[in-house]
């Protein structure tokens, strides 16, 4: 049997997943895992909440259940490197919890020499040890797998489900840089709000969300091309995935709103082709982006921003190929209200799977169960009110049959759904023990 990654504390000392993360701010209501006191209002605005969240240990645990015995040894190092990446993808998530801590420390009392701080930071380290162990495992099961076959085979294309488009990139290798495979992130404040349009159609329309207390607003005009789309949104997802991961290995360039990456990288890290339409595509992403203007009230890093900005401040091209006019590297800036979440750590890592979501309101269902249900059993919330969250502009008939098909599908990564005959939805973690362990835990506190 392989060896086991060690961890650095016994159990007792092991922090919560989501073990003190959460300030005071009701902009912070909702982050998943965490008990808070709300009212009945708010808890009407956000949906039912179920207190079973899970702790790092029981994660752990239910990625170190028993497996299907590998018929090969392709096989087994294939097996052995998914789940060497679950674990590093639960270490990512404890680094961006500490490093979320620090932060709330940094902006509230400047001073990282208490107690707090310290312990915090001495957790960081132990944390961000433990991955480095784990990237470097995972580097050598890679090299053990090239030397048995060059290229991996019967890499299953997704064509089994029908919300899934193929993996286009099967073979890229693991840990290339900082960029590749390493959990993704995306930025709490942009999964709250309902900025892109689900549309594949250019949206000419200006739109407006505030949530139901009245804290939060937003309203996003398009440009003449047309508002950002859900689509285009992983182009932000990987700017965010560079910063927080140089931030979590402490690189100073990562505290710079503008980042600099190459096209292909980027084609390869979302699953788009690398075609010339892939180029396209993005270059018409890089102007929508641009165009979109938000005017928003939500607090992001403790500064509520109230002016109008676009969704990127700005960007261009790098170089481009000697031989055409296909990008090669660009340098994109994140406004000022995105940046700030991204320094406040208000992230959460996303499955990679997410990329090979075929339609928008797939992604933005995904997006909504991991910001509100997290590793929690489940969720609720009603038809009417998810409708809302999802930016969906469709009739209410129109958006329950859209989400039967997506039920039917049954594609969304880590979670699964049901809507029920009362136009309730319930989303579930897709782990069966996960899902049974917070079960469990339900019902011995109902005793």
């Amino acid at each position: 049997m392989p060896r086991k990654p060690k961890t650095a504390a016994s159990a007792d000392e092991q922090p919560s997943l989501f073990d003190g993360i959460v300030s005071s701010d009701p902009a912070h209501a909702g982050i998943p895992g965490v008990a808070l006191e709300v009212t009945p209002e708010d808890a009407a605005m956000l949906g039912a909440f179920e207190e079973d969240a899970l702790s790092f240990e029981d994660v752990m645990e239910c990625q170190d259940a028993p497996e299907v015995t590998p018929s090969t040894p392709e096989e087994a190092h294939r097996q052995r490197i998914e789940q060497l990446r679950e674990h590093h993808r639960v270490l990512s998530e404890l680094i961006i919890e500490v490093n979320r801590s620090i932060a709330r420390i940094a902006i509230k009392t400047r001073d990282l020499e208490t107690d707090e701080a310290r312990e915090l930071l001495a957790r960081l380290r132990s944390l961000q040890e433990q991955r480095a162990a784990i990237e470097a495992e995972t580097q050598e099961e890679v090299k053990a797998l090239k030397a048995l076959e060059r290229r991996l085979a019967n890499v299953p294309g997704g064509d089994g489900k029908g919300g899934l488009v193929k993996v286009r990139h099967p073979n890229r290798d693991f840990f290339l840089a900082d960029l590749f495979d390493y959990a993704m992130k995306d930025d709490g404040a942009s999964m709250e709000a309902p900025i892109f349009t689900l549309s594949t159609k250019p949206d000419l329309s200006i739109w407006e969300w505030r949530s139901k207390d009245g804290s939060k607003y937003v309203k996003v005009a398009p440009s003449v091309l047309g508002r950002a789309t859900q689509h285009d949104k992983d182009v932000l997802i990987y700017v965010v995935s560079q910063l927080v991961e140089g931030l979590n290995r402490g690189r100073e360039d990562a505290r710079n709103r503008t980042v600099r990456f190459t096209v292909y990288d980027f084609l390869v890290t979302t699953n788009r082709q690398t075609s010339g339409d892939g180029y396209q595509r993005l270059h018409e992403a890089f102007e929508r982006l641009r165009g979109t203007t938000i005017t928003t009230d939500i607090r992001t890093g403790g500064e509520r921003i109230r002016q109008g900005f676009g969704i990127i401040d700005e960007w261009r091209i790098i170089e481009k190929s000697p031989t055409d006019e296909r990008m090669i590297a660009v340098e994109v800036t994140l406004s000022r209200w995105l940046y700030n979440a991204v320094q406040a750590f208000e992230v959460l890592t996303i499955h990679p799977d997410y990329f090979r979501l075929r339609k928008p309101l797939a992604r933005r269902l995904y997006e909504i169960a991991r910001k509100h249900c997290g590793h929690q059993a489940q969720w609720t919330i009603s038809l009417e009110l998810l409708q809302e969250k999802a930016g969906s502009k469709s009739s209410l008939r129109e958006f329950r049959r859209a989400l039967r098909a997506i039920q039917d599908d049954d594609s969304l990564p880590e979670y699964r759904f049901v809507l029920g005959g009362d136009d309730r939805v319930t989303f579930y973690v897709r782990d069966p023990q996960r899902l049974a362990r917070g079960i469990a835990k339900r019902i011995e506190g109902g005793r």
